[in-house]
């Protein structure tokens, strides 16, 4: 039983050592072990460079956190798209020259290959120029800080009649990805932008139209308009939004039955929607307590106010009429 266990043994080794001095086990120990050694240290360096990005944006929005600012800087928006560029193209460097040293370790022939390299590079031209395309105007639009991480943008796309509007999560070479308000995530190629309207570069402009009856007196609807842009960075919520006080422009438009007088403000990055929600509340309720009735029926706030709009009265008056027939009998 022993002798026949030994000689068991002594096969297999005789087999395992044949196996690894014959071709198979010699290509093993020298290309095949260069080749995951290869393809180990790429995915070694992949990870490296995307927790590198990973630290660097964690980096700038720790940063933005900590701070009392409500917007990024224009700084830190350009900082965190260079680097998801930077991640991107040092992965596509790192494929490519993994692929190359394999193909050295290999030794594949490269004269074979000129003939069908000829035809296939030929094909890739025309296929590949809307990714040149892509990859070129994306290249121009971090260069020339055209937007950034956390910008909100209006896109027009070739070919597509309604235009993308949302906020910048993503900016590489090729692809540019907006979330817009319904929670969408868009993702469109850079080279099929046309035009791009940044709606928070540096500082935005909160546009806001109050239509007015005809009737009104409009020298008292802009001495209140005045007053309330004098004490709209007096407003805890507004004058965190603001850069400076609010502008009256004065009359926008003129139609059958109403007046629009337009106000504007300069508001920080973004901004301008929320802002222009709160102005629109103070300047309202404001008419109203003037007893200014705007096209909206202006009755906010008029809660312990006696300017109470005529057709209130009316509609007070006729449910008194009805009730006293009904008390009489």
């Amino acid at each position: 039983m022993t002798t026949d266990t030994t000689l068991l043994a002594t096969a297999t080794t005789q087999r395992w050592h044949e196996f690894w001095r014959g071709d198979i086990g010699e290509w093993i120990l020298t290309r095949g072990l260069r080749v995951v050694m290869l393809l180990i240290a790429a995915v070694l360096a992949v990870r490296f460079v995307t927790w590198v990005a990973q630290q660097v944006t964690r980096q700038l929005d720790e940063g933005f956190t900590e701070s009392d600012a409500l917007v990024r800087s224009e700084a830190t928006k350009h900082r965190q798209a260079v680097a998801s560029v930077i991640r991107w193209v040092s992965i596509v460097l790192i494929a490519i020259w993994v692929i190359v040293q394999i193909g050295d370790v290999l030794q594949f022939s490269a004269g074979g290959l000129v003939a069908p390299a000829t035809v296939l590079g030929a094909a890739l031209g025309f296929g590949a120029q809307q990714l040149v395309k892509d990859l070129l105007s994306g290249f121009f639009i971090i260069v020339e800080k055209q937007y950034g991480f956390g910008d909100l943008v209006s896109l027009t796309v070739n070919g597509v009649e309604k235009e993308a509007r949302g906020t910048v999560e993503n900016v590489t070479l090729r692809v540019t990805r907006l979330r817009s308000s319904d929670g969408e995530v868009l993702t469109l190629p850079n080279g099929q932008i046309v035009k791009t309207v940044n709606l928070s570069k540096d500082w935005a402009r909160a546009v806001v139209d109050f239509p007015v009856s005809t009737s009104a007196d409009l020298n008292r609807v802009n001495e209140v308009l005045h007053q309330e842009c004098e004490h709209a960075m007096d407003d805890p919520v507004l004058g965190e939004l603001l850069l400076d006080a609010p502008t009256v422009m004065g009359v926008e438009s003129i139609e059958v039955d109403t007046v629009t007088v337009r106000v504007v403000a300069r508001t920080l990055p973004g901004k301008q929607f929320e802002a222009g929600r709160r102005l629109r509340v103070l300047v309202i309720r404001a008419l109203a307590s003037a007893g200014i009735v705007t096209a909206a029926d202006a009755t906010v706030g008029l809660v312990e106010d006696p300017a109470v709009p005529a057709a209130q009265a009316a509609e007070e008056q006729a449910r008194a009429d009805v009730q006293d027939p009904v008390q009489r009998r």
